[in-house]
């Protein structure tokens, strides 16, 4: 099912997606390579809506302490690395009241068992064994909930999200069968660019802000990216190798390749018994190149706060309204009004 365009004047049809990051603190490149660099291409292709999903973010302890200035810091994110409102709909989800609604009344149809074989309900179970909150197990409905409300053809999610989207599909197509069809049932659109960007400490976890060695910051300094690169774990031997038995530097190469648009192969060709240190020197100044024009646009955006307050207002007022008129008929298919 596709739908006309919401921002272009053309008369032709756009497929609508709906993406969103909580707003935990500093994004780092993981984050961007991993989805906010589809975004802005997908942007051209798509009738794009992106969130901030503060209430997702809840689950995390300790995350409302810093709530407000971590949501005008992913907000400068987007637009510096090349969210464009003119092209796109971006608000805050907690803004909008009806992604709460929405999901009490997409509670009553979902099982609790699909909820429990949730990966990422387990893996955080353990993280925060002292906060085990009901928020954390019923996050997949919420993020269900974000994106039926939008009627989304399609969710750009990495490899890890998948499980997300299918128990929204299973949720939509329940609930059709149940009161008669309402939601559109989303596909995955899952990444085709940009590989899955590991910790720096630690190849076989992904990239996170808990491992402050682990990470490169989209806002770091050359001095800190070139200290975290060069300090980088690697493996044994010295060839620059692509290779499952080499996942530290298959890692630094997957980087390498994301920010110079070169192959694996490419890559293994020029560094050639070369070793690990100027592969490292190289890719640190690569990196630090790739990132200056984001970090001198949202330098900038960070002194415009009106300016930024404007765009998410400006976005809520777009979304709302669809956000309305999906709840109404889900509310009246229930008999609730």
């Amino acid at each position: 099912m596709v739908r006309a365009g919401l921002f272009s004047k053309k008369i032709f049809m756009k497929k609508r997606i709906f993406s969103g990051i909580q707003p935990t603190g500093l994004i780092h490149i993981g984050n961007y390579l991993g989805a906010i660099r589809n975004w802005v291409e997908l942007q051209n292709e798509y009738d794009s809506i992106f969130c901030i999903v503060d209430l997702h973010a809840l689950t995390i302890p300790e995350s409302a302490r810093q709530m407000p200035e971590n949501v005008f810091n992913l907000a400068t994110t987007f637009l510096a690395a090349g969210l464009d409102p003119k092209r796109c709909i971006l608000f805050v989800q907690s803004h909008i009241p009806e992604h709460t609604e929405l999901t009490w009344l997409l509670n009553t149809v979902t099982p609790v068992a699909e909820l429990e074989r949730m990966t990422q309900f387990k893996e955080k179970a353990k993280q925060f064994r002292e906060n085990i909150n009901m928020g954390l197990f019923d996050y997949p409905v919420l993020m269900a909930a974000d994106i039926l409300l939008y009627q989304t053809d399609a969710v750009p999610v990495g490899e890890d999200q998948r499980q997300h989207v299918e128990l929204a599909r299973t949720i939509a197509r329940k609930f059709n069968r149940q009161f008669g069809k309402i939601f559109t049932v989303p596909e995955a659109l899952i990444y085709s660019s940009g590989a899955r960007v590991m910790s720096l400490a630690d190849p076989t976890k992904k990239m996170s802000k808990s491992v402050p060695q682990g990470y490169i910051s989209m806002t770091d300094s050359p001095a800190s990216i070139r200290q975290k690169v060069k300090k980088a774990v690697t493996d044994s031997g010295k060839e620059i190798e692509y290779s499952p038995k080499k996942p530290a530097i298959a890692n630094l190469i997957n980087i390498y390749a994301a920010f110079s648009g070169l192959a694996a192969a490419q890559i293994e060709k020029k560094y050639h018994r070369q070793g690990y240190a100027p592969f490292k020197k190289d890719l640190a100044e690569l990196v630090i190149k790739g990132l200056k024009s984001f970090q001198a646009k949202k330098k900038a955006l960070d002194k415009k706060p009106a300016y930024v307050k404007k765009i998410l207002a400006d976005g809520l007022k777009k979304a709302r309204p669809l956000a309305q008129k999906t709840l109404k008929q889900t509310k009246q298919k229930m008999g609730l009004i």
